[in-house]
């Protein structure tokens, strides 16, 4: 095995971001993956000779807010240069992107590391691009072919080059848990590995520890989920380590992600071409003014957020964070909780029961019928011991297939908990004239004969009881005699 106290990772991200503008970034054809292969093209994304690039400003748009999202320093002048490389995805034999004049420069993110404490992780610049085609690889006939899809290509891009400022799996995956987030927040990309919206690929080295010279690294590609990110650079990490300390040399190249078998294998050398810059994309010009228009549309952000719902609903950390990880859940949350008087119970059922809910049943929070007007009612049931958990959860599953009320629901099943001493205090003496052991046993300090008799208690009544109750009453029963 590797000695990994002798060595430190160093990391660094290459992410790109898919747009979600109208267009592509520099026509108009929709943005937009299409049916069926070469639907959405153009001249201009078919890279015609004579076409002529027009660049889409509501790509633009979403590119600044996304570079705002992510604590960067907007340039007031970027331009697109010429990527020149050869491949069946870019026929014209180069790619529009900003190479020497990027976008925006020296982002940040803060995760929590490994140890507990803050971390800032550093961006070292994002920069605008086109997309390329997609291969298609036909496999099946009698001679392999690879066939060009162009409904990508021209697609609107960022990219976003961290500085190496992570050292293990650990920071990159929060890296792009909480980049995700950012950019989801100012509704500027989807930002899904699973579904190539977000593409992640990570630069991996490693160093004496200790050190702070950069060594040889290498790019790992083919990650289409958050924890093969992890996996991979915890992998490469101990397949350098185990070649060094065998005495061979990292050498620059580019390796693929294998999941299945769980290790990297070498795909090419690494290598750049040339870029030059392009004569016929007039240069993005953003104004101070124009830029402090846009810094007014930014959202409340997840941080503001998280410390708002810490301070006005008296959510601990943890619980803040999983209500402001995605936009939409916060607005729900903080619906639901202005309405029903325990928030904190709010947190734990959307968290528990409406995510797992939508999410088995394939819905989004937009299209869900229990709104949070709904769900502060039914809430507001259990709190004023109207019905307990059990019966909540009944309730909770029917309101997805009936518009009616929580509490119209509660009346037509017959769920109103059983509160009435007299009727709770007559279950229980029967109870205990039944079931003698557990009585003998509670008088012995065994705690666990109480839930027992609870649980008798809830079974007999058909779960109308109040357990809180019911336990109440059995434990001055029990010890009155």
């Amino acid at each position: 095995m590797p000695n990994n106290h002798q060595y430190e990772a160093v990391i660094g991200l290459e992410i790109h971001i898919h747009l979600n503008s109208p267009t592509k970034l520099f026509c108009d054809c929709p943005n937009q993956p299409g049916e069926h292969p070469n639907q959405y093209v153009c001249p201009t994304c078919l890279w015609l000779p004579g076409a002529f690039p027009h660049l889409s400003w509501a790509a633009v748009e979403k590119a600044v807010m996304a570079c705002l999202a992510l604590n960067c320093e907007i340039q007031p002048r970027s331009v697109f240069d010429q990527k020149v490389y050869y491949y069946p995805d870019l026929p014209k034999g180069y790619q529009l992107s900003q190479f020497h004049k990027p976008l925006a420069r020296n982002g940040w993110l803060e995760i929590i590391g490994e140890d507990g404490r803050p971390k800032r992780l550093r961006i070292h610049e994002i920069h605008m691009e086109e997309d390329v085609a997609k291969l298609v690889h036909d496999t099946e006939g009698s001679k392999p072919i690879s066939l060009v899809d162009f409904n990508r290509a021209g697609a609107p891009l960022i990219e976003i080059v961290t500085e190496p400022d992570m050292r293990g799996p650990h920071d990159a995956m929060e890296f792009l848990r909480a980049l995700r987030t950012q950019i989801r927040y100012v509704d500027a990309a989807e930002c899904s590995l699973e579904r190539g919206t977000m593409r992640a690929d990570a630069n991996i080295s490693i160093r004496p520890a200790g050190s702070e010279e950069l060594n040889t690294k290498v790019e790992v590609k083919n990650m289409n989920s958050i924890r093969h990110v992890g996996d991979a650079i915890a992998y490469e990490i101990q397949r350098q380590i185990a070649q060094v300390q065998a005495g061979e040399a990292v050498r620059l190249h580019t390796r693929l992600w294998n999941p299945e078998q769980g290790i990297t294998t070498p795909m090419r050398a690494k290598f750049s071409g040339p870029c030059v810059p392009d004569p016929t994309v007039p240069p993005i010009v953003i104004e101070e003014e124009q830029l402090a228009v846009f810094r007014a549309r930014l959202p409340e952000m997840p941080a503001a957020k998280r410390r708002r719902f810490m301070e006005s609903f008296s959510l601990p950390e943890e619980e803040a964070q999983w209500m402001t990880a995605e936009r939409d859940v916060a607005g729900y949350f903080e619906a639901v909780a202005q309405q029903c008087p325990n928030p904190r119970a709010a947190a734990h059922w959307i968290y528990e029961q409406l995510l797992p809910a939508l999410k088995e049943r394939r819905m989004a929070l937009t299209d869900n019928p229990v709104d949070p007007s709904r769900l502060a009612a039914l809430l507001t049931l259990v709190e004023q011991g109207e019905i307990n958990a059990t019966a909540a959860k009944e309730v909770f599953d029917h309101m997805f297939v009936s518009p009616e009320s929580p509490s119209e629901i509660v009346e037509q099943r017959g769920l109103r908990q059983m509160t009435d001493t007299s009727e709770l205090e007559l279950l229980v003496a029967r109870l205990l004239e039944a079931h003698p052991d557990a009585v003998g046993n509670i008088r012995k300090g065994k705690a666990q004969a109480i839930g027992f008799l609870v649980g008798q208690a809830m079974r007999a009544s058909q779960g109308k009881a109040d357990p809180k109750r019911v336990r109440e009453i059995i434990a001055a029963r029990v010890q009155g005699e």
